[in-house]
Order: C-alpha cells, then structure tokens, then sequence
C-alpha cells in the first residue's frame, strides 16, 4: 500500500498531501499557504493492532432513531499529559496518530462511530455484510431492527500544538482548515452509503472534551440524522424558501451579532442555550464543498472574531459546540443551507445549563436568557475584538 500520493492544489495556496498510516487508515496534509514545511512526510512506522469491528446500530422503535453502539470508543485517550497527545506530531516517546510535524492534518478515527466498512467495497474500506440500506429503507420503524454502522468518522487537527481551539488559529490557519473542511466534505459525500456529512468542534471539558489539542471531528452517517428529518418537516410545511426568509427576518431584527458580505451571525429567535449563535451565508449553498473563494476567504476571520468574541465575555475560555450543518447527499439540496450553530451551556462566569427534565426527558426547552439580551452581550464582545488580519 503507498504511504504518499501526488499533492493536489486547492484554494487560498492551500496544498493537500495525501498519505497513509500503518494500519491502512487515510492521512492527509493540509499545508498552509507559504508553509515552512517541506514536501516529505514521515512514514509512520509503528507497529498497530487491527483495526475494531465496524458497530452495529440499533433502531428505538419509539422513536425511530438509530443509536450506534460503538463499543471501542471506551478505549479512547482521556487528557493525556502533552508529552502523550495523540494528536502531536510522533516522537522518539510519543507514537501518536501522526508521524510528521504538520499545519492541519485529518485522518480517519481509530475507533470510530461509524465505520471503517461501507455500503459497497470502496478502495481499502470493506463492505458491510449488513449495511444500511439508504434513507428510504432507514426511515422504517420495527422492533429488533439492526443495521451495520457504516460510515467514515475523521479527525480534523487545527495545529500541531498541544492546547488551543479553531478560535485560538490564525487567520491563514482557519483557511487552510476550511479548505480541509471542503475538501473532505467532497470526498466523504461520494463514498457509498454516506447520507450526511457533519463537521463540529466540541471545545472544553464541560461539553465532554477528553483531549485539550485543538481539533475538531467530521462524521459521515448513513442516514439521514433526525434533526435534519426535522428540519425537513418544516421546509414541507412553510416553503422551500425557508432559510432565505429566516435570514431576511433576523438580519431585519435587532439579534445580528455581526455581519459582513457573504455571512451574517445572529442569535435566533428562538434561542435554546444560554448561549446560541447561527451563523448563515447570504447565498444558498449545502455545503462548504459549495462555497466560493469569496465566501471562505471572508468566513476565516470572520468566524475567529466570533469565536473570541464568545469568549471575551468571561475571564475562561467558554465551552461550545460549534456545529456545521449541511445538506444531506440525496434529499433537500435545493432547500436546506448550510448553516453554523455555536451552542454552549454556560449561563454566567460560574454557572453551566444542565438538561434536566424538561429538555432531556420531553424535549421541551425552557430558556434561561432572553435571545435579544443575549445578543445585545455578545455584539458588544465581538465589536471589542480586533479585526483579525493574520
């Protein structure tokens, strides 16, 4: 098997290296433009066990939803010490993921939700022997269901560093990462099965973080996610129109946080957390494999002012989620836009929202902060900000 392909150009000057570790998962290289890193890249030598079982999903037959059991991930590194970060660049004391220094590097999950196999053979990923079966098949509901978890779960790292965040990067970073995000967004959608996917940040301790290394995930189900079936609802009910008329009613109301040419930040209407945060381009595209130049180029400062802005509201870095989310593959392209929801449970310096039983048994939220209040904070934050250039 070869551990290097040829490098492929993609925008910005970023330059994508692929590659390979020892147990056959994909590595790729994200250099930054006017990288100082050579062209090589370390072969990674080590000597690893065979990769875990594809999962197995379960169908809650009162729900509908499918629940992975991906009983490997017990198994995961909990807040190793930074001189065993998995993340970091491989040592002579330090066997981890990745065996070169690097600027952004991605590759697949060693102990994944969803995957290594597939619907079908695709390269070195197996098929299934009971795989899911697409969304028509998946939305069925009956007792005892089970289906094969196929998918591809990947590991984004924003920076060699051991600690950090997206909003900790410079603006040359965040670009290349976005280009990642494009790039793997492309490739994930194409591989057999895949009917969605996802890249987020879980950034903090309170929101579940077991390493602090700045990095972030991208996960490819294959189904359609039950938000997304929600959201689709509602699209049936009130117009295929529904994100552009969303965006006109909130850039017309007095939540916009910020706002430039191509993307609009605001607290929505109906803001669940503490602290909420949609951002939404001005056009309609599905995805960032969608985007344009213009549109990234504008997003990687635009979205590090926010995130700083987020936490310039305490004296601590704020826990969030920042969640990407994007059309599905097959159904509503031409209907849902990709949009940003920044969520986080933290409702003052020393207090956090736990879901109890309102929101975590019933699904019915309560909010703690009125979404205008909330806004009128986090404009004034990110107003404070310095414009990031570099």
């Amino acid at each position: 098997m070869p551990q290097e392909a040829a490098p492929v150009a993609l925008g910005a000057g970023v330059v994508k290296r692929p590659s390979r570790l020892a147990d056959g998962r994909e590595l790729i290289y994200f250099d930054d433009a006017g990288t100082s890193l050579g062209a090589e890249r370390a072969i990674d030598a080590r000597d690893l066990d065979p990769r875990p079982e594809t999962a197995t999903m379960r169908q809650d037959v009162l729900t509908g939803d499918w629940i992975s059991v991906a009983a490997a991930r017990q198994n995961r590194a909990f807040m190793p010490p930074a001189e065993f970060d998995p993340l970091a660049p491989q040592t002579p004391t330090n066997p981890s993921e990745i065996p070169s220094l690097y600027d952004v590097a991605v590759f697949e999950n060693k102990s994944p939700s969803f995957g290594p196999a597939l619907a079908v053979a695709h390269g070195d990923a197996p098929a299934a022997a009971d795989p899911a079966s697409g969304p028509d098949e998946l939305t069925e509901v009956g007792l005892g269901r089970t289906k094969t978890s196929v998918g591809r779960c990947e590991v984004v790292c924003f920076s060699p560093e051991h600690d950090g965040s997206f909003g900790t990067q410079t603006a040359t970073r965040a670009r290349t990462v976005i280009e990642a995000w494009a790039d793997r967004t492309a490739a994930l959608q194409a591989l057999p099965g895949i009917e969605q996917v996802f890249p987020f940040e879980n950034r903090g301790e309170a929101i579940g973080v077991t390493l602090p290394h700045p990095h972030g995930q991208i996960y490819s189900y294959p189904y359609v996610t039950p938000r997304t079936q929600q959201l689709l609802r509602s699209i049936e009910k009130t117009g295929p129109d529904l994100f552009s008329r969303v965006l006109d009613f909130e850039r017309a109301g007095e939540r916009v946080i910020a706002a430039g040419e191509h993307w609009t930040a605001f607290v929505p209407f109906a803001a669940r957390w503490p602290l909420e945060v949609h951002v939404m381009p001005h056009r309609h595209v599905g995805d960032f494999a969608e985007t344009s130049d213009a549109e990234r180029a504008e997003l990687a400062p635009f979205y590090l002012r926010l995130l700083r802005g987020i936490d310039a509201l305490y004296d601590t870095p704020t826990p969030y989620i920042a969640a990407w989310h994007q059309a599905p593959v097959s159904v509503g392209r031409d209907s849902i836009r990709m949009h940003l929801e920044i969520t986080s449970p933290r409702r003052a310096a020393d207090k956090l929202k736990f879901l109890a039983g309102s929101e975590a048994a019933m699904g019915a939220w309560i909010g703690d902060v009125p979404p205008e209040a909330a806004a009128e904070r986090l404009r004034a934050a990110v107003a404070g900000v310095p414009e990031v250039t570099a």
